[in-house]
């Protein structure tokens, strides 16, 4: 067997709907049926989704607040009041605050934006910051990607006098901000049909409402907002990013092009991936390590020049912000390892002086990664006595949910069911800390703390080709809801297992089909090599892909996880240094077996003495633990009911492994004929003595023997008490008792060994399997396979 690292979940297929798709729509069956179990079914819905040029954006003025934020909005551009738009430091807040900029100079707006600064304001609207907007003269503040929590922010927004339109999109709280306008898809009682939009497509609504069309030239910006905002990319959102790739790839904003160009994406045909895993994490960057200006100001400036400077200096601060946060990582895995072991704690709370609030959020999804355990990572400021966290989860434990229940200790939070952000007072961490241990104890299981793979439909080889995968392009742009879809092939025969890379850290698998074959690949599964089989039925789950190399095109699986649900048997008979090769394995599981004393010194297995069971007459096997171990047999019983008995009580052994080292070779230097033992006995009694140690040899090339030949035909007579031996002098004996051969002890240890060798030994890959597992389901699967 080979366990597969994570628990995987697969959807079953409605056949019956499937086919209702591919017969009324063309579609192949697989494409299909990946529609069907993503809860597309309906004709009307598929095609819509598939063909989102058919498609219109919702209407702007059903979000509740629309009305009396745009009538507002234009009576201060009207009346030249100054607008402060007021956004978030986040990749999502950036483009909010870039798609509200370029609305309102559209419009001729007077106005302005501003950012707060993350390690001197911290999150949202503060109170400082709507008094200096007052003392500049601003009349009225629009938020983006932010506020709905602002609730003590938008009092003194009266009091001092300013109109306050908070547009957002995060969950609101009980208590909702006392404003002139509040417009969130997921506020209580908004009639907006999708309620999934991030900041920036709430930013896109407005803008729609104002300028009284969807302003496509601004989903270029929106569309990254969007993806590195984790939202789901269904609905709108699906609209968004679809057309705002397009628009991305041919932009004529100078900032946008000089992103493109330091991720090195420009003149390429751009994915979600591309911009969630290169352009997103270094507009981030600028938020994380300092002030996000920068990236406002790249995204919404029209001089090559300084795009290009911005440009450069971002992807400075992303090199920078990857350095900080393997070292942050670093240390964080060490205080869990050392303080809050997993086996001990359901959810990790690390805390630590001096880490760079900007990248807690990154370093808890690495955490999360690494233990599977809700994490909140939090920085410490002693100075002001509070703790700055960011919080990720896993399935099964809602974050935003669980810390809800904490409130009276956490005057600053919000977030999502996966991820927040909040502040305490560093005298309550101990107290979060114990309250959601209890929380998790109380709602999650065992099993909920192994990771998922949720695999979308289980295929063959011959599902799978060029026409299928370039189908399945229409199903783009992949994100949140709507995932890269994840195949599972399920017990399919190798043709080829290698590894590969110039650290052969890696792995490539070619499946057998029925009609076709099907090459994977899998990167950092070098090590997987050593615990499969050439001959397993493997199950493999991936991505699917095209593999373009010198002009050639041909489908490809990219590999995520895999599995051997079959017991697997090892063939490392006649394996050259076997003690290098035993380090490739998991020395944990390893246990070897032995029934000769002397194969331990002739194998070098002294550094693996802890590892040895010596099989005896001494050793009850019934006591030994087997149950999911690699059993190495190191060499051969002394008979074949001795390895039944053996494999009887190590049934439960996840793999097995035959060395079968042996010194003396009993296959190869065959039991003499019967008619040798004849001519033997008649020379024996015509020579009356015979020292057979001092002549044996002379004895052996006169007839063409072996030597051990004359010693062993002597040893059976003198065990049958045909002949007596006296200091290597043998005599034979008067009128021995008739009797055959077989009853000689060393005849038939002989025959016995003779018989092991050649079936454990010296027979195939596929007989020796058979005879290990005769009894057991793998071999029926393993002699249906042939």
């Amino acid at each position: 067997m080979l366990n597969s690292r994570t628990r995987w979940c697969v959807t079953e297929v409605d056949q019956s709907k499937t086919d209702e798709l591919v017969n009324s729509l063309g579609l192949s069956p697989l494409v299909a049926g990946l529609l069907v179990n993503r809860g597309k079914q309906d004709i009307d819905e598929v095609k819509n989704f598939l063909h989102t040029e058919n498609v219109d954006f919702h209407d702007p003025f059903l979000m509740d607040g629309m009305d009396s934020a745009v009538e507002r909005i234009k009576k201060a551009i009207k009346q030249q009041e100054k607008i402060l738009i007021f956004g978030d430091y986040d990749a999502d807040g950036v483009s909010s605050t870039s798609v509200m900029i370029y609305t309102l100079r559209e419009l001729g707006a007077e106005f302005d934006y501003y950012i707060p600064n993350r390690f001197t304001e911290g999150y949202g609207p503060n109170e400082a910051a709507f008094r200096w907007a007052q003392e500049q003269g601003y009349t009225l503040i629009v938020t983006v990607d932010t506020g709905i929590s602002a609730i003590h922010e938008a009092e003194v927004a009266k009091e001092i006098g300013i109109d306050l339109i908070i547009t957002d999109h995060h969950e609101p709280q009980p208590e909702l901000p006392n404003t002139f306008a509040t417009i969130n898809p997921k506020k209580p009682g908004c009639p907006y049909p999708f309620k999934g939009l991030a900041g920036v497509g709430v930013a896109i609504k407005v803008s729609h409402a104002l300028l009284g069309e969807a302003p496509l030239h601004l989903l270029d910006i929106a569309c990254i907002g969007t993806i590195a905002d984790l939202v789901p990319l269904v609905d709108e959102n699906r609209l968004i990013v679809k057309i705002g790739i397009e628009k991305l790839e041919t932009t004529s904003k100078p900032g946008l092009q000089a992103l493109l160009k330091v991720c090195g994406l420009e003149e390429k045909q751009l994915s979600s991936e591309h911009i969630g895993f290169g352009i997103g994490p270094r507009v981030n960057a600028a938020g994380r390590l300092d002030s996000a200006d920068p990236a406002v100001d790249l995204f919404t400036t029209s001089d090559p020049e300084k795009a290009e400077m911005i440009a450069q200096e971002i992807d400075a601060m992303n090199k920078e912000r990857q350095s900080l946060v393997n070292g942050i990582t670093k240390e964080a895995v060490e205080i869990v390892e050392s303080k809050y072991p997993p086996e001990k704690n359901s959810v990790l709370v690390i805390a630590k002086e001096g880490w760079n609030p900007g990248v807690i959020g990154i370093v808890a999804s690495r955490i999360v990664e690494k233990f599977y355990r809700p994490t909140i990572i939090l920085s410490i400021d002693p100075e002001k006595g509070v703790a700055k966290g960011s919080a990720r989860s896993i399935a099964g434990f809602d974050m935003f949910e669980n810390l809800s229940e904490c409130r009276d200790i956490l005057p600053h939070f919000g977030g999502h069911p996966m991820a927040a952000g909040m502040t305490l007072q560093l005298q309550y961490l101990d107290t979060l800390r114990e309250r959601l241990n209890r929380q998790a104890e109380e709602k999650l299981t065992e099993e909920d703390f192994s990771p998922i793979t949720s695999i979308d439909l289980r295929c063959s080889v011959d599902d799978i080709s060029l026409d299928v995968i370039e189908e399945l392009q229409a199903l783009e742009p992949f994100g949140v809801d709507n995932p890269k879809p994840r195949f599972l092939i399920d017990q399919c025969r190798l043709k080829e297992i290698r590894r590969i890379g110039s650290d052969s850290k890696h792995l490539k698998l070619t499946l057998l089909g029925e009609r076709s074959n099907l090459d994977v690949i899998g990167f950092h599964f070098g090590e997987v090599f050593e615990e499969i089989t050439p001959n397993a039925s493997i199950s493999v789950v991936g991505e699917l892909s095209i593999n373009e190399w010198n002009g050639f095109r041909k489908p490809q699986l990219m590999l995520q996880d895999i599995a051997v649900k079959e017991k697997q048997l090892f063939d490392y008979r006649g394996i050259k240094n076997l003690a290098s090769r035993l380090e490739l394995l998991n020395r944990s599981k390893v246990q070897l077996l032995s029934f000769k004393e002397e194969t331990i010194r002739s194998l070098s297995l002294k550094d693996w003495e802890d590892h040895i069971i010596r099989i005896s007459e001494d050793v009850s096997l019934e006591t030994l633990e087997l149950g999911g171990r690699y059993l190495i047999i190191l060499d051969l019983p002394s008979s074949k009911d001795q390895l039944k008995q053996l494999m009887s009580y190590g049934s439960s052994a996840e793999r097995v492994y035959t060395v079968f080292h042996h010194e003396e070779d009993h296959y190869f230097n065959p039991i003499p004929t019967r008619d040798s033992f004849k001519w033997y006995y008649a020379f024996l009694k015509k020579q009356g003595t015979f020292d057979y140690k001092r002549r044996a040899e002379e004895l052996a090339a006169y007839k063409g023997w072996q030597k051990e030949s004359v010693y062993f035909m002597s040893q059976v007579f003198f065990e049958l008490e045909f002949v007596t031996i006296d200091n290597g002098v043998i005599s034979v004996t008067d009128q021995p008792m008739k009797r055959p051969l077989t009853e000689s002890m060393t005849y038939r240890r002989k025959q016995e060994q003779a018989s092991l060798e050649n079936d454990l030994c010296y027979s195939s890959y596929r007989d020796l399997k058979r005879w290990f597992f005769e009894n057991e389901k793998d071999a029926v699967r393993f002699e249906e396979a042939y």
